[in-house]
């Protein structure tokens, strides 16, 4: 493995490559550090810590994490790159409902493109309402339960250069995100959000050793705590691995069809349907649709409502059982619109496929719907349980809110499964140049 990093920097264009992430990767960091101009740091990042300590983490420490700590600076990337995600999601979700915009999708390279621009306008509306409600929150700070001012100079003028610099910021990172996929290695927007995540490392091992170091002449937490987080720590990461490289191989036959003096298919191959078809998809909409409406009846004035709100405060026993249903709801929800089995039955009896025991058209629709809905569950289940161990430990066992987003949930997925990416188109430049990949498929040594 170690050599195959080395034989990167033999290949010069896969050097250039690395090269030109990288430098790309600086400057979306610089992005996340430059402050935006009027606001006082220290009571925000005051006032931000007093949040997160009273929720629990909660909806501002995730905010925070998948910023690369933007927020708490209140950076000129202080959005980051997820405006532009919600646009995506958005648009890909209305492709299942408005058949104009699944023929363009469909069209082709052209089509694609018209598509990608309107993903963009509705990127730069969702950021200029993002922007303007954060200003105003920063102008009220009483409406988040903190008493400091935390702009120095409030009005019209602060919001209209707040909401400009923001929308600037994350139009820059979209952008940046656009380069690194066209000119670098891997998905830019995938590794512009695992750079952000990643870059709370450090803090986060800070903490970590804190919470072994004795106060006192008393250790909150003992060697015993110690081992049992690294082997956790190793499983949860294994596990993850395999859920995001699991999949369900159908095997597909191509019959021959003669044109001419040629003959075309006749070969056998398979159709991968991966176990977690959906990705953290279900784990950000899950969590949405918890931290909205909690945070919206705990403003009401009503007792019922601050009663409602109570309850499925996070960690409770309600707040863990919605979050799990809302996960293997949104699971099987994201399959139904995008995951097309009449499609994809109707492309194989066009190119001459079908899947051997199972007659053409609607009966390999039906087998392919079958077949997705129970490995649906499987993957659905385990990426419950993988989503719900930062919170069990936060609230159950007292470990720190940035600690424990890194044994599990949406950051540990989207960092592995980026990672994995890469790590596939780095190999596949390796072996085009007859290079060994990252991991030897050879016979062992030793063994005849």
């Amino acid at each position: 493995m170690f050599s195959a990093f080395l034989n990167t920097l033999k290949i010069p264009e896969l050097r250039k490559r690395i090269l030109f992430t990288l430098g790309l990767v600086f400057i979306c960091r610089v992005v996340t550090s430059v402050p935006t101009p009027g606001v006082d740091a220290g009571a925000l990042q005051a006032a931000i810590a007093e949040i997160q300590r009273r929720a629990g983490g909660g909806f501002m420490g995730w905010v925070d994490l998948f910023s690369g700590g933007a927020l708490s600076q209140c950076a000129v990337g202080a959005l980051s790159i997820w405006p532009y995600i919600s646009a995506s999601i958005v648009l890909q979700l209305m492709t299942a409902i408005v058949p104009a915009l699944e023929r363009m999708v469909r069209e082709g390279e052209a089509g694609r493109q018209k598509f990608n621009q309107y993903t963009r306008y509705l990127t730069i509306l969702i950021c200029i309402v993002q922007a303007y409600f954060l200003a105003w929150s920063l102008e009220n700070p009483r409406t988040l339960g903190i008493d400091r001012q935390i702009v120095i100079n409030p009005g019209w003028g602060f919001r209209i250069l707040t909401v400009f610099t923001m929308t600037t910021g994350t139009m820059l990172l979209m952008w940046l995100g656009e380069q690194i996929t066209e000119r670098g290695i891997g998905n830019g927007i995938s590794i512009v959000i695992t750079v952000n995540i990643v870059s709370r490392l450090p803090t986060a091992l800070y903490q970590g050793i804190n919470m072994f170091r004795k106060v006192g002449g008393v250790a909150q937490y003992s060697v015993f705590h110690l081992i049992g987080l690294l082997v956790m720590i190793f499983l949860v990461t294994a596990g993850t691995i395999a859920l995001t490289q699991g999949q369900r191989r159908i095997p597909v036959h191509t019959a021959k069809r003669v044109i001419g003096r040629k003959v075309y298919g006749g070969q056998n191959t398979y159709m991968p349907l991966r176990v977690n078809y959906s990705g953290v998809m279900p784990i950000i909409f899950a969590g949405a649709m918890l931290q909205f409406p909690t945070a919206l009846l705990g403003r009401l004035p009503w007792t019922w409502s601050k009663s409602a709100a109570a309850a499925f405060a996070m960690g409770g026993p309600l707040y863990l059982s919605a979050y799990a249903l809302l996960i293997l709801f949104f699971s099987y929800f994201w399959v139904a619109t995008q995951f097309n089995p009449l499609q994809i039955a109707d492309d194989l009896k066009r190119n001459g496929g079908y899947v051997p025991g199972v007659r053409p058209g609607r009966p390999t629709a039906e087998f392919l719907d079958k077949t997705m809905t129970r490995i649906t569950l499987i993957g659905a289940i385990f990426l419950t349980i993988i989503a719900v161990i930062p919170t069990v430990l936060h609230t159950h066992f007292g470990i720190p809110w940035l600690v424990a987003s890194f044994m599990g949930g949406t950051s540990l997925l989207i960092v592995v499964g980026v990672m994995l990416d890469t790590m596939r188109q780095v190999e596949s430049h390796l072996l085009m140049r007859h290079y060994d990949g990252f991991l030897k498929k050879g016979r062992l040594r030793g063994r005849r």
